[in-house]
């Protein structure tokens, strides 16, 4: 019978052998060169270590078998990655992990014996030499904010890396971005992908980055998609996805955002906006607009009108008066004083008041995508000639007259398009952007079918010579060799107006 202490418990004797045990600490017998180590698990212990204890008699108890390693012992002679937000949020574990690169080696901590009023049995293991590489992910901004308020950071992470939102659209990295997908739809347990379906998703991917010679690097916008279609493709009994999946798909997505959108075209519908697509006005014509709510971003036009009279106040920016105008906009009105000027002041003051103004928008306006639009109602203002309501504009202008490109464009014309779809497209309808858009036309197949067919046409050009012919059917006029514009001409129109003001200007001294 066992001997047993007085109104205590049985004592057990240990068996000698135990202190011969080994403990694996990391097993890397089957791994095939350096470990490269990832993990969600950013708590302290699961990183650097830890000892485990047990209950022994009211005292807790540990020995070497109990060491556990973590991802830097697992990662030694290798690599580890770290999502940069998770690591900074625990601030003991980033400290920690930046002392063990200083001194290259790393310790196992025991933190209980701190916590703990009880009594330890515990022991101190030797550090062991650290030698890997630390990867941390992160965006711009916390880089930025570690390099300027931590000393240590540019020391210890020497490498910075940017990740390329998009890729150039060829051969190679289609075949890349198909073997990703197929990667990834193997993994989650998706259905695949048919080789229509796989080029509808490369064009959605071209378009996501906004231009025909780049594809999307954000995959996880693209396996979004993918899972929705994969589901789709479930629902009807399919074995495959296909390319009407992948259509679906992406109209669906668009559906469960357009709240926005659709009660601004049925604004536009019941003339609570006053949007004109079809005749002719002087001196008003349709901008176009990007508006962005929460993750929804749409197109849509934007009433833009410009009066002219005599006075010495120059260029009026309504919005900008009233605190309403961004500064690349406010940049982008006064611009045009700047081509005025050398167009047509040459010989004579400029002397005008201009007033601009977007028409029944109350949220503000910034960026100067509107300049040339408001510079072709300017000339129509002056000149008198009125401008086609059925082609809207987009598109930056320098002081030269020059056309610069815009963003957003594929939003713009398929935001007029509705509305013009809306009242019945005519084969009059369509909208003016810059020529160097052209490249990153991604167009729905609706919008291009009715192109293909001649009911809406996309004018692409490059100065403002060229768009007011558009507008108006009137040649625009360039000076001979005596510097006079050619008779019934814009611009000749335009002068002859200014130098009216200026005479006004000149007889009330």
């Amino acid at each position: 019978m066992p001997p047993q202490l007085q109104n205590g418990p049985i004592q057990q004797q240990q068996d000698p052998c135990l202190n011969y045990r080994v403990n694996l600490f990391v097993d890397n017998s089957e791994l095939e060169g350096a470990p490269v180590i990832m993990d969600s698990n950013y708590s302290y212990q699961n990183i650097f270590g830890k000892l485990e204890y047990e209950n022994y008699y009211g005292a807790f108890k540990t020995d070497f078998t109990m060491i556990k390693a973590g991802l830097l012992q697992k990662a030694n002679g290798g690599y580890i990655i770290f999502q940069a937000r998770d690591l900074l949020a625990s601030g003991i574990s980033y400290d920690t992990l930046k002392k063990a690169l200083r001194i290259k080696e790393i310790g196992i901590e025991n933190s209980l014996e701190q916590r703990s009023s009880m009594v330890m049995i515990s022991l101190k293991p030797e550090p062991i030499p650290l030698d890997l590489k630390v990867i941390l992910i992160g965006d711009s901004e916390i880089y930025q904010a570690l390099l300027a308020m931590d000393s240590d950071f540019k020391n210890l992470f020497k490498i910075k890396v940017e990740w390329e939102d998009m890729a150039e659209l060829n051969e190679e990295n289609v075949n890349r971005l198909a073997r990703i997908i197929h990667d990834y739809c193997e993994q989650v347990n998706l259905l695949q992908l048919d080789k229509f379906a796989m080029a509808k998703v490369v064009e959605y991917a071209s378009r996501m980055a906004g231009d025909q010679t780049k594809i999307s690097t954000l995959f996880n916008d693209l396996f979004e998609i993918i899972g929705e279609a994969s589901t789709w493709a479930k629902l009807s009994k399919s074995k495959i996805i296909t390319q009407n999946f992948i259509e679906k798909a992406l109209k669906e997505q668009k559906e469960r955002v357009k709240k926005y959108d659709s009660l601004y075209t049925e604004m536009i519908r019941d003339n609570d906006l006053l949007i004109t697509t079809s005749g002719s006005k002087v001196g008003e014509l349709n901008g176009l607009t990007v508006m962005t709510i929460g993750n929804c971003t749409f197109g849509k036009p934007a009433k833009i009108t410009v009066n002219t009279y005599t006075g010495k106040s120059g260029i009026v920016n309504i919005e900008r008066e009233v605190e309403m105008s961004g500064s690349t906009h406010s940049k982008g009105v006064l611009i045009l004083t700047g081509f005025l000027g050398e167009r047509f002041a040459q010989d004579i003051p400029l002397s005008l008041t201009a007033s601009i103004c977007f028409e029944q928008l109350y949220n503000g306006v910034d960026g100067d995508s509107a300049s040339s639009t408001e510079l072709y109602a300017l000339l129509s203002s002056l000149s008198g000639i009125p401008i086609n309501q059925a082609i809207a504009v987009t598109g930056s202008v320098n002081q030269k007259g020059d056309i610069q490109p815009i963003g957003g464009v594929n939003e713009k014309i398929e935001g007029f398009y509705q509305i013009c779809k809306m009242r019945g497209l005519d084969g009059t309808h369509g909208v003016m952007i810059p020529v160097q858009n052209i490249k990153n036309l991604q167009l729905s197949d609706e919008v291009i079918d009715s192109v293909r067919n001649e009911l809406f046409t996309i004018y692409a050009v490059s100065n403002i010579d060229e768009g007011i012919e558009v507008l108006t059917g009137v040649p625009a006029g360039k000076k001979d060799k005596n510097g006079k514009f050619p008779a019934g001409t814009i611009n000749y129109l335009v002068y002859e107006k200014l130098k009216k003001y200026a005479e006004i200007s000149e007889g009330e001294k």
